[in-house]
């Protein structure tokens, strides 16, 4: 309900704004411009929100993992393959944006007024600038990347304390994230009027040509999901496990059919244990593992989505996105992708560190609000099928020693 009433103030942002760059029309020129006041009240409540919320999911998801020492050979080939895999999905974003964009019509969007790139460092100072030297200060003045670098190796620290101290930081840092989440819910709801506010006044200055260039980046990222499935996906598992696309896609429908209509991993989480189980031959020990710990953290989908609108946003607000920058978007992406919110459309919500490393205007997440729900169904179901072949690939490369049952 939520994503068609966002769509529905996007259309209508999008209609506005468009009649009144082709019609020139004072009356809708009006209307359009005039109701930029509530994409800003919009985007400075997702502002207020957002940062607290990536830094407390942050820290719950590195906490969580518990002491690395501790995870055992299981747990260590998971996680390990699941960070691996993360950084090509990101950079592969990031490339089928890029040749997306030579497509698109040659747009500027407006700045806010009080936007500006900010000068990139070099690559000795962008990894010293990643460590704070006081991190409060670094929340004050805005400096979101080291923050989140912090919040991290803080929920790597906690989570090698003991079982009592650690639960007591995850109990409230759980607290705080299940408050931000019920704020972010409030905020979404009026997303419809913001979405609207902030698309109509940009499409009246750039009328068709953004439409145009929305319809290129959704393009992009799907062929982008399509490629990364095939090479990190089909063909490993057909090397590795012997399983072909046939035998996977039929193996995994029941859960993927729900994914895709819920967008939510965790919803299918019963179901998937079993599919994979029955039809994969993955053994019981082994899914009950990997695959919680995959729905908990693992979205290459959503990585590689935030790559491409990286690149798609940054041409968008004619930002420079030289190589230097790149590092920083890949670690904020990296961190955001492992760690992402359970809210609707968090794979556009926790775009906001890497955003902030570049220099492009927040502004740009409302945009993608608005069309997020052809992306978002396509990278949930993604991120289901990489978390089920995690499971088929760490059970193939486990010991064999092992005498668990298979189901």
């Amino acid at each position: 309900m939520l994503h068609f009433t966002i769509g529905i103030g996007l259309a209508l942002g999008l209609a506005v704004g468009l009649l009144a760059a082709v019609t020139e029309s004072d009356f809708l020129m009006v209307v359009a411009v005039g109701s930029a006041p509530l994409g800003t009240a919009f985007m400075s409540a997702i502002k207020m929100v957002i940062i607290p919320l990536v830094m407390a999911v942050i820290f719950s998801g590195v906490a969580k993992l518990g002491d690395p020492r501790k995870l055992g050979r299981l747990g260590g080939l998971s996680v390990g393959f699941m960070w691996v895999t993360v950084i090509p999905a990101i950079l592969l974003g990031m490339g089928v944006s890029w040749l997306g964009v030579q497509f698109t019509p040659d747009l500027v969007a407006p700045l806010a007024t009080d936007q500006e790139a900010p000068e990139l460092p070099g690559l000795v100072d962008f990894v010293l600038g990643l460590i704070p030297d006081n991190p409060f200060a670094a929340a004050s003045s805005g400096q979101l990347l080291p923050l989140i670098v912090f919040t991290a190796l803080f929920g790597a620290a906690a989570g090698t304390l003991g079982e009592e101290a650690r639960r007591t930081l995850l109990n409230f840092s759980d607290a705080v994230s299940d408050a931000l989440i019920k704020l972010v819910w409030w905020i979404l709801w009026t997303a419809p009027i913001g979405v609207f506010g902030l698309v109509a006044p940009v499409t009246a200055q750039l009328g068709w040509g953004l439409i145009q260039s929305l319809a290129v980046f959704v393009l992009s990222v799907l062929v982008g999901l399509a490629i990364y499935l095939g090479l990190m996906y089909l063909a490993p598992l057909s090397v590795i496990a012997g399983i072909g696309p046939k035998r996977f896609f039929s193996g995994t429908f029941g859960a993927a059919s729900i994914v895709f209509s819920t967008t939510s991993t965790v919803t299918a989480l019963p179901v998937t244990l079993e599919e994979s189980k029955r039809n994969l031959d993955v053994s019981e020990h082994v899914a009950d593992l990997v695959i919680p710990l995959g729905a908990s953290m693992y979205r290459p989908g959503s990585a590689l989505f935030q790559g491409a609108a990286i690149v798609f946003l940054a041409d968008l607000y004619n930002v420079p996105f030289p190589v230097t920058a790149v590092g920083g978007a890949l670690l904020a992406t990296f961190l955001a992708a492992l760690t992402v919110a359970p809210v609707p459309s968090s794979g556009v919500m926790t775009l906001a560190p890497a955003l902030d490393a570049v220099g492009i205007p927040l502004s740009g997440l409302a945009i993608l609000l608005g069309i997020d729900r052809i992306p978002d169904m396509f990278r949930s179901t993604t991120n289901l099928l990489g978390q089920v072949t995690a499971a088929k690939l760490v059970d193939q490369w486990a010991d064999d020693s092992t005498d668990a049952p298979r189901g």
